[in-house]
């Protein structure tokens, strides 16, 4: 991953420490999840064991180039992402440092680092919501690669800005190989799919009837049905076995070489792998929980029961390589 990618404006908070710290007392964390989402568990961190916590939070790509371009100089300890890719590409530029078998042995292999370097904290599942008014299950086909038919010209949404969505596509370029992502991504294009900034205001299309579909992860939806109730108009359609379309990706954490505090840094990982925090994201988040023994949303397709495509998460790394995918096919500017 380039340096030069998405470099704009992280920001910090701090629990008890001034922001800028990273001097060794403060554990400095560099988070690509936003912080309604995780400031909360972290608080609750900062409150359990007293330690000094300071987070810098941005778009995970954002986190990842910046780590790459501050190099020695990174007082991050802990770079907390968004999804493998990620992590990854960080892995690859030799970043990051082996966690201990004890924090890794908690989450299944398919969801770590096969070097040991980055573990897995919550699994999101792609889906396709749809509008309930317009379409039922047995409407939808059971492959990503069928919504370039006709029938759905100008009928979904999609958020090719987003790093969710980027994954897939890295994913896709996986399952598919480099021309056979290319095509889809033109025939997608040229079929009018309808963009839009985030897989929130995806979700929010499809209730409305501005789109029949969307392509998101599958917790956003459960974020609505607990504000709005069974009646909102939108609901998840998960992919066939094996399909690009049902890639499940993780966030996940990694302790960086510049590490100042790299026993506090473990202690965060563990915490995070620890029951009250995967109980946090399954009811907060409604993510899946990759520890086992955490009760999940009772409208939520078992993790065990999903069949994602045989991806090597770590594989998702080429983030560069599908942002240039991307612009070439005008997908992106």
């Amino acid at each position: 991953m380039s340096p030069r990618l998405l470099l704009a404006g992280a920001f910090c908070l701090a629990f008890l420490a001034a922001c800028g710290g990273g001097d060794g007392d403060v554990l400095t964390v560099y988070s690509g999840r936003s912080q309604d989402l995780v400031e909360p568990i972290l608080e609750q961190f900062h409150d359990d064991t007293g330690i000094d916590i300071e987070v810098r939070y941005g778009d995970t790509a954002e986190m990842a180039a910046t780590i790459l371009e501050e190099g020695d100089n990174s007082p991050a300890d802990v770079f907390f992402a968004q999804d493998a890719g990620a992590l990854g590409a960080i892995d690859a530029e030799g970043r990051l440092t082996e966690l201990p078998e004890e924090v890794l042995a908690r989450v299944p292999d398919q969801f770590r680092s096969p070097d040991n370097d980055w573990v897995g904290i919550s699994g999101r599942s792609r889906v396709v919501a749809y509008n309930t008014e317009a379409l039922t299950p047995e409407d939808l086909p059971g492959s990503i690669l069928d919504f370039t038919d006709t029938d759905w010209e100008g009928r979904v949404g999609w958020a090719p800005a987003n790093g969710s969505f980027q994954a897939f596509v890295t994913g896709l370029r996986l399952t598919e190989g480099e021309d056979g992502a290319r095509q889809w991504l033109e025939a997608m294009r040229d079929n009018g799919a309808v963009e839009y900034p985030n897989n929130t205001s995806i979700v929010e299309a499809v209730a409305s009837g501005e789109v029949d579909v969307g392509f998101v992860n599958h917790y956003y939806l459960f974020q609505f049905l607990e504000e709005a109730g069974d009646g909102f108009g939108a609901r998840n359609h998960y992919l066939a076995a094996g399909d690009a379309g049902a890639l499940v990706n993780i966030a996940g954490a990694a302790i960086l070489d510049t590490a100042k505090n790299r026993e506090n840094a473990e202690r965060l990982i563990e915490f995070l792998l620890a029951a009250d925090a995967q109980q946090y994201f399954a009811d907060q988040t409604f993510e899946y929980p990759l520890v086992e023994g955490i009760e999940t949303h009772p409208e939520l397709t078992p993790l065990a029961e999903l069949e994602p495509p045989a991806i090597n998460l770590a594989d998702l790394a080429d983030l560069e390589g599908t942002l240039e995918l991307l612009r070439e096919t005008g997908v992106l500017p």
